[in-house]
């Protein structure tokens, strides 16, 4: 399924691991793999850049060239988002216009992380950016990383650019989310999607339009399987598939006493696979032997119950 500018896009857009060697150049081989498994895992778009692809962590060199590689693997089959956040503006469009020359569908920006600002700075900002880019531009809600919310009444407003089409939250916040739901009630092609993957299904029930789900770089048949059935009101199929995505998040997101232990979680599970190694952009650094082991076991547990529910 791709997405005209004329159709919203819609389903499950995995935030794309980024695959790294030891050095910590682009490790291309292992990410032809990835992109492959998540097109036939059924997703409905990628997404580069994210926070799941530790873009901080990356020198503008490795973007670009994740940038072109990745546009270039896909083909036009599934769209393809860029994130294009950054402290600096003019390093953004520059993203934006290298994303728009790889054929890239859109970009994603949170807001700039460093400055105290408010939100009609914040507002400034994102017009700013829109008017200097091509591309269609979703807005991202992270606070826990931005230290800063775009408020309801703030998104109101940049919907206002013909090229800001829709807002990924990751706030976790299902009053905000429920805000902005009522909000767009009357412009039902502003594609409102949430990063949690667990509560994907429920902000879908709500009129959402999908998930930006960490948890689809490894199982996205199962992703896509919770999507449809929310989508479909098919209750009992939501249930069986939400807990599956409980139990990754449970054991797969929580080794170790890391803030980053659910990067480190679904990167290393993902080196089990065989789609990338477990290597990480500074300042994020490997398990440990004994916590790699740990995760091994629970991993082979989970993969092995979803084998008997996926078949």
């Amino acid at each position: 399924m791709t997405s005209s500018h004329n159709s919203p896009l819609r389903g499950i857009i995995p935030p794309m691991v980024t695959p790294l060697n030891s050095e910590g150049s682009l490790d291309s081989t292992s990410l032809k793999k990835l992109i492959e498994h998540l097109i036939e895992g059924g997703v409905h778009g990628i997404f580069i850049l994210g926070t799941t692809g530790e873009f901080s962590g990356l020198s503008y060199q490795t973007r670009k060239e994740l940038i072109s590689r990745t546009c270039q693997q896909i083909r036009g089959r599934v769209p393809v988002l860029v994130g294009i956040t950054d402290v600096s503006l003019e390093e953004s469009i520059m993203l934006a216009d290298l994303a728009k020359a790889a054929g890239a569908y859109a970009v994603v920006a949170a807001p700039p992380f460093y400055n105290n600002i408010d939100q009609e700075e914040l507002t400034r900002y994102y017009m700013q950016l829109a008017d200097h880019i091509s591309l269609p531009l979703f807005l991202y809600n992270m606070p826990s990383h931005t230290k800063l919310t775009i408020d309801v009444d703030t998104v109101i407003t940049l919907s206002t650019h013909e090229r800001i089409i829709g807002l990924k939250d990751s706030s976790a916040h299902a009053v905000y989310f429920q805000s902005l739901c009522h909000a767009f009630r009357d412009q039902p092609d502003f594609v409102l999607m949430v990063g949690p993957e667990e509560m994907m299904a429920e902000t879908v029930l709500m009129g959402g339009f999908g998930g930006v789900c960490g948890g689809a770089n490894l199982f996205p048949k199962l992703y896509v399987e919770l999507y449809n059935a929310a989508m479909a009101r098919d209750f009992e199929k939501v249930k069986t598939c939400q807990h599956a995505v409980m139990e990754i998040s449970r054991n797969i997101y929580q080794i170790g006493q890391y803030k980053s232990s659910y990067m480190k979680g679904l990167k290393t599970s993902l080196s089990f696979l065989g789609l990338c190694q477990p290597q990480f952009a500074a300042p994020l650094f490997p398990f440990s032997v004994d916590e790699e082991l740990e995760l091994r076991s629970r991993f082979e547990i989970i993969s092995a119950s979803l084998q008997v529910q996926l078949d």
